[in-house]
């Protein structure tokens, strides 16, 4: 038995058993930063985690620092110049980018959405090894199988997030 540490009176209990994975804390943590996207349609998020546990960087999809969210466009069908597309930066790239300490190498990242092409480059780049995501709703299109190309010849392993079914709620 462990002392806990919140009984005043030193008695004897158990540690608590319901708490949650790490795994279910860095997803929660990854959703919980996209949920700050002003993206109508898609909210990414992103949680950089090191070896030893510690959140290193988190990001979520959004346009770049000083372009204004009422000045660029939100759509995802018209003129290419019209979307949001050639704007908005990925949560996994905002991420990296956010990361202030150094090197990434070896660490673990996990967003909501599989990432594409571009973002593949970045976290192979940055030293990334793993990546965790829970949503693979592009399979198969051009920019998956080329991210997923990548990741493996690059030694990335992805690894699909596996669904607990627990609910955490947040009142703020």
């Amino acid at each position: 038995m462990e002392l806990n540490s919140n009984d005043k009176g030193g008695t004897m209990t158990t540690k608590r058993q319901d708490y949650i994975s790490w795994d279910e804390y860095f997803m929660g943590v990854a959703h919980l930063s996209g949920m700050r996207s002003k993206d109508p349609n898609t909210q990414v998020g992103a949680c950089i985690v090191s070896k030893d546990n510690k959140i290193l960087s988190m990001g979520y999809n959004g346009f770049p620092c000083g372009c204004s969210d009422e000045d660029f466009p939100w759509a995802r069908e018209g003129e290419e110049l019209q979307t949001k597309y050639p704007y908005v930066t990925h949560g996994e790239l905002n991420a990296i980018l956010n990361y202030r300490g150094g090197s990434l190498e070896g660490t673990k990242l996990y967003v909501s959405l599989f990432p594409c092409n571009e973002c593949a480059k970045a976290i192979i780049q940055a030293g990334i090894k793993t990546v965790v995501y829970d949503c693979d709703k592009y399979e198969g299109t051009a920019s998956n199988v080329a991210a997923k190309r990548m990741f493996d010849a690059a030694g990335v392993v992805y690894i699909p997030y596996s669904r607990t079914g627990r609910q955490v709620h947040i009142q703020v």
